[in-house]
């Protein structure tokens, strides 16, 4: 006959003490000397004891659970920051439930709500490209669940937020261009609805004023990430007179469209239009043509960063609320060899 699951009760009654003397053993509990802590291990570990998951979540009003929303699981920075995310959750042992919003609001929506019934401990979130709202995390509060923003973080105050410096990040690519000589120089943006893509607007503005060159709209494109609409961007950035000598890319996936319309219209990638992006994904490494260089956002960084802060906020016994924090990673531009043309 099989056996049934070993509880704390059993082992109480193996060693005849009280099942709260078991339990602070096992715990640790500094009230317990070592020698009965060893004992009740020992025997813990000879009878297979598991501890039960869902009686200690309700005993704490804990789950030991973190969810973890990201726009698409494919993306290869999501794979790393999730990456991150998980190692740093099981340091405190803590398991991480993942979903993906495939960058629309409704179901984003729909995954904040069913991990707010799971009961998470807490929530990271990066968030969909077309989220306008952000009434559905708001809900959050009323559950004391903290939510970390990352990567993808919403413009507003008094949330927690782990991001890519955007304005340093872009510099170092504008600046890198202009001292190559390139005077016009496109920049193929997001979504307008992206926070991200007003600020990098800007700062591509401010580069240009500082070398007192009139900043020309018509070097000013949008794609919704999409090949079809990047190609139709580069099609009116192409257009433009006089043609854009460099084109400043969302990130490493619009760099690789922007590099096959390129191709397709018998120009010559970094000679006849140099390009530069975000990201500075591996695969850019294999490339026989890689953009020029790549701003690295280090994903793994941005990942654990979060996880570090949401495990801060989800542990914090004090009962007191914690400042809203802002964690900025700075980018690296790299430069990739290749294809060097001045």
């Amino acid at each position: 006959m099989a056996q049934g699951v070993t509880t704390i009760k059993d082992i109480a009654r193996q060693l005849n003490v009280a099942t709260s003397t078991v339990s602070r053993a096992l715990s640790g509990h500094r009230s317990i000397g070592l020698g009965m802590r060893l004992k009740v291990q020992q025997l813990a570990q000879e009878m297979s004891y598991h501890p039960n998951r869902n009686a200690i979540a309700f005993k704490q009003r804990k789950t030991g659970i973190i969810g973890l929303l990201v726009p698409n699981l494919s993306e290869h920075f999501f794979s790393e920051a999730i990456s991150a995310v998980e190692n740093q959750a099981m340091q405190h042992q803590y398991q991480v439930l993942i979903g993906q919003s495939h960058d629309e609001e409704e179901r984003e929506r729909r995954i904040i709500a069913a991990m707010t019934q799971q009961r998470v401990d807490g929530l990271i979130v990066s968030l969909a490209k077309h989220t306008l709202h952000y009434d559905h995390f708001q809900v959050l509060q009323h559950y004391q669940i903290p939510v970390v923003f990352f990567d993808r973080v919403p413009n507003i105050p008094d949330v927690h937020k782990v991001h890519f410096n955007m304005e340093s990040g872009t510099k170092q690519a504008i600046r890198f261009l202009l001292d190559r000589g390139h005077r016009r120089i496109a920049l193929l943006n997001g979504p307008e609805c992206m926070p991200s893509t007003v600020e990098r607007t800007q700062v591509y503005r401010d580069c240009l004023s500082q070398q007192r060159i009139k900043m020309d709209m018509g070097l000013v494109a949008s794609t919704d990430l999409t090949r079809a609409t990047t190609f139709h961007a580069m099609e009116m950035l192409l257009a433009q007179k006089p043609r854009p000598t460099a084109v400043v890319t969302i990130n490493d996936y619009v760099a690789l469209d922007v590099i096959e319309y390129i191709k397709q219209h018998g120009l010559v990638l970094n000679k006849d239009l140099t390009v530069i992006s975000y990201a500075n994904l591996p695969i850019t490494n294999y490339l026989e043509s890689p953009p020029l260089a790549s701003v690295e956002q280090f994903p793994y960084r941005q990942g654990e960063a979060a996880a570090e802060l949401l495990m801060d906020l989800v542990l914090n016994k004090t009962g007191n609320p914690v400042p809203h924090q802002q964690v900025m990673i700075e980018g690296q531009l790299v430069v990739h060899g290749k294809q060097f043309w001045l």
